[in-house]
């Protein structure tokens, strides 16, 4: 008995019972590989419905609609006009979200979650979402060691694994450069300091 209490203190309880729910709620999860919810007979829609060729040629994030719509790697894709979805099925991976439409900051620390279709930016000619204005000004902070990180463990650990049990994983295992909202607050805090004028 001494030895199980022993293993269920510290970082390992907080592991351990991080799996035991994601084992039992596993099954009851629909994250999987993407980042999507269930709309009428489009039961992986990704960005909610909105047309993802828009962020590029309108440059704002657009509602798509339901009857304009086409299916890749088992995902649906909502279009505002038919134009978007034949660009769309031309080259569907230069239109796709990145981290399967994961908030990418969210990624950077192993942790597939969040990521609304109205917080976004285009990086080299990629699609990025992210969880909130927040979680963007912070990804962008540092963007190109961001975008390393992020690739890294969407490579690594998240790509084609169980959506829910890593974000469990990874937040009772953080990574070596975890970093809380408030930290990443009090840097952003301090690269704008940093960029204000000096008064004499």
């Amino acid at each position: 008995m001494e030895t199980i209490n022993w293993l269920f203190r510290g970082r390992f309880a907080k592991l351990a019972y991080a799996s035991l729910a994601a084992f039992a709620l596993g099954a009851c999860s629909t994250v999987g590989p993407y980042n999507s919810t269930a709309d009428g007979a489009d039961s992986v829609l990704m960005l909610k419905g909105h047309d993802p060729v828009a962020y590029f040629t309108l440059g704002k994030h657009t509602p798509g609609k339901a009857d304009i719509k086409a299916t890749h790697e088992g995902a649906t894709y909502r279009f505002s006009s038919e134009e978007h979805k034949a660009m769309f099925t031309a080259s569907p991976a230069k239109y796709v979200p990145q981290y399967g439409g994961f908030c990418a900051n969210g990624i950077v620390y192993g942790i597939p979650w969040g990521g609304d279709p109205d917080t976004w930016k285009l990086i080299d000619g990629k699609l990025y979402i992210f969880g909130g204005a927040s979680s963007r000004k912070y990804f962008v902070m540092d963007e190109k060691r961001n975008l390393q990180l992020a690739d890294q463990y969407w490579r690594d650990e998240i790509n084609g694994s169980n959506g829910f049990i890593q974000r469990y994983y990874r937040l009772a295992a953080r990574v070596p450069h975890y970093k809380s909202g408030e930290q990443l607050e009090a840097e952003w805090q301090q690269t704008q300091a940093g960029k204000q004028p000096s008064r004499s």
